[in-house]
């Protein structure tokens, strides 16, 4: 019987197999005679959440008004909006970052960056709703540059968390000419870490013998199977002290109101606590700060949305059926 079942799953491994190498196939083969629309690598999303957002609302005053009364809103709905087009209002930008150790969402953000610029005009709002627990200083470090372009730009820069916004999150929010957070979000982390595995120790003791070599006398202070020394340590204790003071610099730059000495040593705190330190200005949520300008001006969303070739999705689709199977297997035998 045993035999029998792992012949079957054996075949019917071998079918899937089949299955998504055909697939790839096709579809690598699709993406090349199509290559010359996807130059870009992507595409802008432009929604403008007014309309989201009064579409939702109107659902529900049909379910709850009736319709004597949802007609009389709709006409007075109608005047309102006749109304304040004939009057200029500014328009507010928003963008969204949820960043990961390496700040990889870094080359979206430059080019919804550079779009706005493009379009906005001087005094126009940009709000960027940020999440990050931080990451790479080179990433991070681009990120908060973008941001200051929309300064240069004459952009009125709001930056809004609503859940952690530490390291090298709070290095791009601290950019912002004004930081909003939900209660409850974390803040601050200002500091640098470096972490180095070293399994020299355990080299040595199996008698594997590795030899690192440099040009250059400080090129790998600390390396993964090189024997650690205290020279080294402290050449890169040296470099992590001297990113912190940069970082520190940026910091005081653009939040002068701090007492630097007590919120850059690598503290993090609740936003109501970040906004006694004054690292945060206003106690509130994205969604509360953003339905309020909508009800006063337009509210346009901003988003690069990446081309993801057929390849990709069949690969990112079958890991995720092979994960869900292992997720189901240990949940069922091992509950």
């Amino acid at each position: 019987m045993w035999a029998e079942y792992g012949a079957f799953v054996l075949k019917t491994i071998t079918l899937v197999a089949i299955l998504v190498i055909a697939l790839v196939v096709v579809a690598r083969a699709s993406q090349g005679s199509s290559g010359a629309s996807r130059k870009s690598g992507g595409r802008l999303q432009i929604d403008k959440l007014n309309t989201r957002l009064e579409s939702s609302a109107d659902r529900v005053r049909q379910e709850v008004m009736s319709k004597k009364a949802y007609k009389a809103h709709h006409k007075a709905q109608k005047a309102e909006q006749k109304k304040a087009a004939e009057q200029p209002s500014s328009n507010v930008w928003v963008m969204r970052f949820k960043g990961d150790v390496h700040a990889s969402q870094v080359d979206g953000l430059r080019r919804e960056v550079t779009a706005i610029i493009q379009v906005a005009s001087t005094g126009d709002e940009v709000v960027l709703v940020l999440e990050s627990p931080g990451g790479a200083v080179s990433g991070y470090g681009l990120a908060a540059s973008q941001l200051v372009r929309l300064k240069e730009a004459g952009l009125s820069l709001t930056v809004c968390v609503d859940k952690v916004a530490a390291s090298g999150g709070y290095m791009m929010a601290c950019i912002a000419d004004r930081i909003i957070a939900a209660p409850f979000a974390v803040l601050g982390s200002i500091g640098v870490l470096a972490q180095v595995p070293n399994i020299h120790k355990l080299l040595q003791r199996h008698q594997v013998d590795v030899e690192v070599l440099t040009a250059g006398k400080h090129k790998a202070p600390m390396t993964l199977m090189g024997e650690k020394t205290e020279e080294g340590r402290e050449k890169l204790l040296e470099d992590l002290k001297a990113i912190h003071e940069r970082f520190k610099e940026l910091v005081g730059r653009y939040r002068p109101q701090l007492d630097l000495a007590v919120v850059t040593e690598g503290d993090f705190w609740l936003a109501e606590d970040a906004r006694e330190l004054g690292l945060v200005d206003q106690l509130e949520t994205s969604d509360a700060y953003l339905l309020a300008k909508a009800k006063s001006g337009d509210v346009v969303s901003v988003t690069w949305v990446p081309q993801v070739g057929v390849d990709q999705r069949l690969k990112k689709a079958f890991s995720s059926s092979v994960q869900g199977a292992v997720d189901a297997l240990s949940h069922r035998y091992f509950p």
